[in-house]
């Protein structure tokens, strides 16, 4: 299974499976085509951003697990 971690850039997360768009803009990450998004990883933006990465990528990864049962 395919795991999200904090230093993974957020276009790279989008790549894996397009419907993690939703997730991230539940989160506050609405801009996800601006260029940052090719540039940032989960933990840039979270601090940028102000929200808590634990939670996010919690969020992220039971998506990722849901879909392979």
């Amino acid at each position: 299974m395919a795991k999200i971690t904090r230093d993974m850039i957020i276009a790279e997360v989008l790549k894996m499976d397009r419907e993690l768009a939703p997730i991230f803009m539940r989160h506050g990450l609405t801009c996800l085509g601006c260029p940052a998004a090719s540039m940032e990883s989960i933990a840039d933006v979270s601090v940028v951003h102000g929200i808590d990465p634990d939670a996010l990528l919690n969020d992220l990864n039971e998506y990722l697990e849901s879909k392979e049962k």
